[in-house]
This record gives C-alpha cells, sequence and structure tokens, in this order.
C-alpha cells in the first residue's frame, strides 16, 4: 500500500505561512508609512487607520456596517470615530431615509492623510516588485489575483473593490 501524496498539503501549508509571513510584513511597513506621515494628528491606531480606510472605500458607511466589518462593538466604534473627528480626519452624517443610522465619511483631511500613507507604502512595494525578475513579478501577480478572489468568495461580507483599491 502506497502512503498518500503528502506534496499538495506541504504546499498549500508552505503558502499560508508565506502568506502570513508577507501579511505581517506589510503590517510593519503600513505601520511604518502611518507614523511617518506629517502632522500630529495621525490616528493612533491601527484600527482607526482601518475604520478610515472602510470609510474611503464606501465613500459614506453606516456605523453598523463598520462594526459588523471589524467586529467591534458599537461603543468601541464611537470611540474610534469621536478621535477621527476631533482630529479633522472623519464625520458623522444622517443617513439618507433612517434618520436613526448614522453614515461615516471622510474628509478631505482625511483623505489626503490616507494618500500619503498609500504613498508611501506603494513606493516600497514599486521598489521590491521591481527588482523581482518579470516571471516571479508575473507569478505573484497571478498569485495574489487568485487569492483576492478567493478571499472576496469565502468573505462575501467584505466589498471586493476594498481589496482592489488598497492594490492600486
Amino acid at each position: 500500500m502506497t502512503a498518500p501524496d503528502a506534496a499538495p498539503d506541504r504546499t498549500r501549508h508552505e503558502a499560508v505561512r508565506s502568506a502570513g509571513g508577507i501579511t505581517e510584513l506589510l503590517d510593519v511597513l503600513w505601520e511604518h508609512a502611518r507614523n511617518a506621515t506629517d502632522g500630529s494628528t495621525t490616528p493612533t491606531s491601527t484600527s482607526q487607520l482601518r475604520l478610515m480606510y472602510l470609510a474611503d472605500r464606501a465613500n459614506g458607511i453606516r456605523m453598523r456596517t463598520v462594526c459588523q466589518l471589524l467586529a467591534s462593538a458599537p461603543s468601541t466604534v464611537t470611540r474610534m470615530c469621536d478621535r477621527l473627528q476631533a482630529i479633522g480626519f472623519l464625520e458623522r452624517l444622517p443617513c439618507p431615509g433612517n434618520g436613526r443610522e448614522v453614515i461615516l465619511q471622510l474628509t478631505p483631511a482625511g483623505s489626503r492623510h490616507l494618500l500619503r500613507i498609500r504613498e508611501r507604502r506603494d513606493s516600497v512595494l514599486h521598489q521590491a516588485i521591481g527588482n523581482m525578475p518579470a516571471t516571479e513579478r508575473r507569478a505573484l501577480a497571478t498569485g495574489l489575483a487568485a487569492l483576492q478572489a478567493e478571499l472576496s468568495t469565502a468573505h462575501g461580507d467584505v466589498d471586493a473593490s476594498s481589496a482592489a483599491h488598497s492594490a492600486a
């Protein structure tokens, strides 16, 4: 009796470990870009930055939806919104059609802040990817597109344009 081929499981495990490592490295780069932006009004937490990205992608997102996407209690999201509003990066607006709900929207200052973070992050990524051989860049692009499609399918509650916006 022959033993089953463990290569597919091993390859999957290695891919998961690599993706996790890249995610952690990108988190560090993201944090570095966030801390390197000008001004003393930089959000103090990664959670606040994630909230800003959600508001940016949706161009007006219901607070209840933000709570679900961040898997956070409404009181936690409210405190983050208070801080972001106090520094001029976010505004809360009444929801059209339902006055009891609140829509979150970035201010121009909040949009500029995210733009600076994206520019710094993208600069590092462009340099690193540019140093890769063309065949590896193509393989990376193909693999990331497939991963994005799978994650979007597995997590239908996350807007697929969110990942595309971040990757752009």
